[in-house]
């Protein structure tokens, strides 16, 4: 059973476990469990994903109950009119306690950057917290530091966050694709988990119906805890 967070007439939000597709896709044609097929068996009735979170990401997953309310949570998301926040774990100490990146992302991240059209993408981060821990993928160093942070895109394009954070030299821990194979390794032996450290935390946006001002919140998993109880961490 999926976690809802909230159902209404017109739609419904579930806190997606992390490793899970949102739909069929023959980019990872061996999997056979999606949170759409899941929720619509759940609910009994049809159901429309009104934006995506990749398969590694946890957190706040929106879908629609009809095709009209689809359509205007698309457009909703198409124009930038919904916030979402996210929390990721990163290699290393960003400088700043905040900060904007605005590096232009090609339109498909599994392509070559060189020939695509590159399209504008703007994410805003915070810094939340600082921890070192004792082990080490460089040589040059006897440990290890990590960064909690809270990151708000406000453009939606694929892998926004894990791209901009690479771009940053701060890749998000667990990210197979644009992280660090040694070190997402070494953290999920000292973690006792390997996953993606990435997760959707919030949603605000005006019901499309109800024209009510949203403010959705999906828990943090009991990992993230655990997570924070792993050193000394120091709270910015």
């Amino acid at each position: 059973m999926l976690p809802i967070i909230h159902i209404d007439e017109h739609l419904v939000a579930i806190n997606k476990p992390a490793g899970m597709l949102v739909h069929r896709t023959g980019l990872d044609a061996q999997e056979s469990v999606f949170a759409l097929q899941l929720l619509r068996d759940q609910l009994g009735r049809q159901v429309w994903p009104a934006h995506r979170l990749d398969k590694g990401t946890s957190g706040l997953l929106l879908f629609a109950l009809d095709a009209q309310t689809a359509s205007s949570l698309g457009q909703i998301f198409e124009q930038g009119l919904a916030r979402k926040t996210y929390r990721a774990l990163v290699r290393g100490w960003p400088a700043q306690t905040q900060g904007q990146i605005d590096h232009p992302l090609a339109r498909d991240p599994e392509l070559p950057s060189k020939g695509q059209q590159m399209l504008e993408s703007r994410t805003d981060w915070q810094r939340l917290g600082r921890v070192t821990w004792p082990f080490s993928t460089d040589p040059r160093f006897a440990d290890t530091r990590f960064a909690l942070l809270e990151a708000c895109p406000l453009s939606g394009r694929r892998h926004q966050i894990r791209r901009h954070f690479k771009h940053l030299t701060h890749p998000i821990i667990g990210d197979s694709t644009h992280g660090k194979g040694p070190l997402n390794r070494a953290a999920a032996q000292f973690l006792g988990l390997q996953r993606l450290w990435l997760h959707g935390m919030s949603l605000a946006f005006t019901h499309p119906v109800t024209q009510q001002t949203m403010q959705l919140q999906a828990p943090l998993g009991p990992e993230w805890q655990a997570l924070q109880q792993m050193g000394d961490w120091q709270h910015d």
